[in-house]
């Protein structure tokens, strides 16, 4: 009886940190930063642990098929579930800009990226793996969740950053490992053909069973909406086991074979790598201002959105795609450190930029005369108008139909 007399203890603290009139308490503030940052400090703690007792994460728990094949299918399959496929339709007529924000930040970021990493080995800045791990990185989607968080609260575009964040990671799933291969070529620890079959069992079969469950089995659907943050939560426990195998097997593989860096670079490598990508999304994020200012001079909304949707690379689905892709490789957890990186580097910037950026979304849009929609006031005026034009042919072609039924009823 108890369990039903009010909302979860988190729901309540986030309620009460929503509610302005309600000064939130010092545990409630660590609380609410605890939940919303819980995958990085999730994280964080696995590869601590990881390195403080590798054998666990390496042997005793079976990581060949608890992470690699449960945890990465788990994960698949409740973004099936989730994967809003019918707002894909109505989000399609935007077709030119979403075309622009998915090659930029595929492809375009992708390129620049690899021209980046062939400069860095060129004055030997970074290591041959550190690199390759940058551009596995650079060919992975958008993240869903931050980037339609901080186009929101950034006063962009939502619509198209739902839309784009959902077609980017369903198309990410069948671009990225053609597009690593490409940069990287084929190695003894990947080839096309297993890659290809690793991914159907793991990530598309996943996919189109969520799809499935979605369309045809709506109770369950219900099931996963109604309990959305306790299943987002699993989610993101799924992905740091993941996380904590992978450096569970890197300190312990290392720590057999040989006595130099646990995971294959040295201290002064990472704090390069850090660097490097927090200097790297700055320009990203520059270079696609400037373009989408040249493309849509005046929407400032659909500008906002195009400056996160092109330089976020999503963590949720890149650790399950980099470990299917390389679970036999010694080299994955430095395959993996870039995302690691860039993750909480794109959360902090983007969190800077969103005021701002939101202060200056209403200035443009009080300069251009735009209503809340992104229209003006003389195109939706025109739109009224083209209706009631329509509207009244409809009414005269009924008016003409009637006339000549009648006609005919006579004869």
């Amino acid at each position: 009886m108890s369990s039903n007399s009010g909302p979860p203890a988190n729901q309540q603290s986030r309620d009460a940190a929503a509610d302005p009139g309600v000064a939130p308490t010092r545990s409630e503030k660590v609380k609410a930063f605890m939940i919303a940052n819980s995958l990085l400090l999730g994280i964080l703690c696995a590869i601590g642990i990881a390195a403080a007792y590798p054998k666990l994460g390496a042997v005793y728990l079976a990581p060949k098929i608890t992470a690699t094949y449960i945890c990465v299918i788990y994960i698949f399959l409740l973004s099936g579930i989730s994967l809003k496929t019918r707002e894909l339709v109505n989000a399609l007529k935007n077709y030119k800009f979403n075309a622009a924000v998915q090659v930029f930040n595929l492809m375009v970021v992708s390129s620049l990226t690899y021209a980046l990493t062939r400069f860095l080995l060129g004055i030997e800045a970074t290591s041959d793996n550190l690199a390759e791990g940058l551009v596995i990185t650079s060919c992975l989607p958008m993240t869903i969740n931050m980037v339609i968080v901080l186009t929101k609260s950034s006063g962009g575009d939502e619509a198209s950053a739902v839309f784009n964040a959902a077609f980017g990671n369903l198309l990410g799933v069948f671009v990225t490992p053609p597009l690593v291969l490409m940069y990287l070529g084929e190695s003894d620890d990947i080839n096309f053909t297993t890659v290809l079959f690793k991914l159907s069992v793991r990530v598309l079969l996943p996919l189109a069973v969520g799809q499935i469950i979605q369309f045809f089995l709506p109770k369950i659907k219900e099931f996963v909406q109604k309990h959305k943050f306790r299943f987002k939560k699993s989610q993101e426990f799924a992905l740091i086991f993941i996380v904590y195998t992978v450096f569970c097997n890197t300190f312990y593989d290392d720590g057999e074979n040989d006595d130099e860096g646990q995971v294959g670079a040295s201290t002064g490598e990472v704090f390069l790598m850090i660097a490097i990508i927090l200097v790297w999304i700055i320009v990203i994020m520059s270079l696609a201002w400037l373009t989408f200012f040249v493309l849509y001079k005046d929407s400032p909304t659909l500008r906002v959105f195009a400056l996160y949707g092109c330089s976020h690379k999503t963590i949720a689905m890149g650790i399950p795609l980099i470990t299917a892709m390389y679970e036999t490789s010694e080299k994955l957890a430095l395959y993996t450190l870039p995302i690691l990186v860039w993750h909480p580097t794109q959360l902090i910037l983007g969190s800077l930029l969103a005021p701002r950026l939101s202060d200056w979304v209403e200035r443009e849009k009080e300069r251009l005369g735009l209503e809340d929609d992104g229209f003006t006031k003389k195109e939706k005026e025109e739109e009224e108008v083209g209706k009631l034009v329509d509207d009244q042919d409809k009414d005269n072609d009924g008016a003409a139909q009637f006339e000549i039924g009648g006609d005919d009823n006579a004869l």
